[in-house]
């Protein structure tokens, strides 16, 4: 299994706030991942820091087996679109373009020139006057058209409204395949980015809670619904992330996979189970993380 990014005891600490906390993960080499999680719960400073745009407080970095601090042969490599972005004032997209072609030599125009077409990008309009669905329409373009090794996109689609946004995941998926990469994708729209991601980091409250294949991430919880009684027996003992009910209907998410055993002990119950959508899963695990969070800390005030 091959490597790009290596990452060891990651902490990055503001006074007394620490936005990551002693991470540890490896990114594979050409595979598409969703790194998820909480607003602030540490994802855009671990994209910073991989990029070094940021430092770390304490940890070490690898990427294609080198510090990329100061590293130009790393760098190029690397490209780093965040919603964020800033461009000067005077700038027009096609100076944004002319530059990251210079700067990135995988850059293909033709793909770019496609794909300005695609979003009906202004290209004679300043920067600073294009709507937001114009300017994430920048970041997207640049982002996709480097074919750098590795690209983080941190969130700069979400100014695209919904037939851009497929036009995006559609485009990244047909060059992906054709040119294969390792691509990063932080975002909000876990349900629509789903079935882009091969793999899934979620981080919250600056730890990474989870490391697994989507495929295998779909297999760790269930929903059972029925009968409040039923569920509550049926779920005794098990780690339950989310309940629900009205009147005698329970709704419970519990983790773990379920055996045939399990499934046939749900049936003579009469209760229902279904599987739990990606969004929903890391939904229910970050607000699950954060109430055991939230209880260990009371208990240690006490």
């Amino acid at each position: 299994m091959s490597h790009v990014i290596e990452v060891s005891h990651l902490t990055k600490r503001y006074r007394e706030a620490v936005a990551v906390d002693d991470v540890d993960f490896a990114i594979q080499k050409d595979k598409i991942y969703g790194l998820l999680g909480r607003n602030g719960a540490g994802k855009t400073t671990v994209m910073s820091i991989l990029t070094a745009q940021n430092f770390a407080t304490r940890g070490t970095v690898r990427v294609f087996g080198e510090d990329p601090y100061e590293n130009a042969q790393v760098l190029s490599r690397m490209c780093f679109v965040r919603e964020s972005q800033k461009y000067p004032d005077d700038a027009l997209p096609l100076h944004a373009f002319r530059t990251a072609r210079l700067f990135f030599p995988n850059w293909n125009q033709d793909f770019a020139d496609r794909l300005i077409a695609e979003f009906q990008l202004p290209m004679k309009t300043r920067i600073k006057k294009l709507s937001r669905g114009q300017l994430s329409a920048v970041g997207v373009i640049i982002g996709l058209a480097s074919r750098a090794e590795i690209t983080f996109f941190d969130e700069p689609y979400l100014g695209l409204d919904a037939v851009a946004r497929q036009i995006f995941y559609d485009r990244l998926l047909e060059d992906y395949a054709e040119h294969p990469r390792t691509v990063i994708l932080s975002s909000h729209l876990i349900d629509e980015i789903s079935h882009l991601i091969e793999r899934v980091l979620v981080i919250d409250q600056g730890r990474i809670i989870m490391d697994e294949d989507t495929d295998t991430v779909r297999g760790l919880a269930a929903n059972i619904v029925g009968d409040s009684a039923a569920v509550d027996a049926f779920t005794d003992g098990r780690d339950v992330i989310h309940r629900e009910s009205l009147g005698r209907v329970a709704s419970v998410t519990v983790l773990g996979a379920l055996t045939d055993a399990d499934r046939e002990q749900l049936r003579a119950a009469g209760l229902d189970v279904g599987p739990v959508s990606l969004q929903q899963l890391i939904v229910r695990t970050t607000q699950h993380a954060g109430t055991a969070g939230e209880a260990h800390a009371e208990g240690v005030l006490r």
